[in-house]
């Protein structure tokens, strides 16, 4: 059953306001029998954002018994951890936000996307502020595309609405360089393609050297690997390949207990 709680206690009215200020940030993530992947990267993101945005410090371990509380007895969900406040008088004081939800499974459609100029604030952050990814992802879909891809101030690919992007060059997996949130699924997924000898660089990519890879594909938290098929009006070439690479370097990696 969904739930919603804001520092271990069921969400109640005096509390709606944590639960709709856009100032805040977030992670993620799906949860399996009390595991998920990537466990030490969901924490720092938070711990190291709450010190950003809020100047206070985040004791996770109590995140880890919220997030403990809000999972038992379910076996399968998807999880937000939102770090919000009710105060804007300084020093401002972090309250934690535990949303649970069914699971969201992998979906394997390929999608076709139109790229736009567009960075989001503070990159770095997965936060709370996304109306700008919500409307230009909109209005993809209203001009016929499943979604937007994202061209920063420099004219560099970026990444996704929801997404990090990732190319195939040959063997090597291509990870573009730019201001982009460094999304858990990749991380995990840069550490086991690691592990596994996989090549991988970091390097700009800009949509003229499109044509230059094998493949051009999607990852987040619901989907490791999610083919391209067209940026724009270009065609791109299968990514089946790509998208299988991704996806068992992903399942290489052991479920963390919560």
């Amino acid at each position: 059953m969904p739930r919603t709680e804001l520092n271990g206690d069921p969400l109640g009215p005096d509390a709606a306001l944590a639960g709709m200020v856009s100032y805040g940030h977030f992670t993620a993530m799906q949860v399996r029998d009390g595991r998920v992947r990537g466990l030490a990267f969901h924490l720092e993101r938070l711990a190291t954002s709450t010190r950003l945005l809020f100047g206070a410090e985040l004791d996770v371990e109590l995140v880890r018994s919220y997030l403990r509380r809000a999972i038992d007895g379910e076996s399968a969900l998807s999880v937000r951890v939102v770090v919000v406040t009710r105060s804007f008088d300084e020093p401002m004081t972090p309250e934690i936000l535990v949303r649970t939800g069914p699971p969201h499974p992998a979906d394997p459609a390929p999608l076709r996307l139109r790229s736009v100029r567009y960075q989001r604030d503070l990159p770095q952050v997965k936060h709370l502020g996304t109306f700008g990814l919500i409307h230009e992802s909109r209005q993809a879909r209203l001009a016929g595309f499943d979604d937007a891809v994202f061209v920063d101030h420099e004219g560099r690919l970026s990444e996704a609405s929801i997404w990090n992007v990732a190319f195939l060059a040959g063997n090597t997996v291509v990870w573009p360089e730019a201001a982009v949130l460094p999304g858990i699924t990749m991380l995990v997924q840069q550490d086991a393609l690691r592990r596994l000898g996989v090549p991988q660089e970091t390097r700009e990519v800009r949509p003229a050297d499109l044509r230059e890879f094998d493949a051009m594909v999607l990852t987040n938290s619901e989907t490791p690997g999610r083919a391209v098929s067209s940026v724009d009006d270009l065609v791109l070439p299968p990514a089946d390949r790509a998208v299988a690479l991704l996806a068992e370097a992903y399942e290489t990696v052991p479920w963390d207990k919560i």
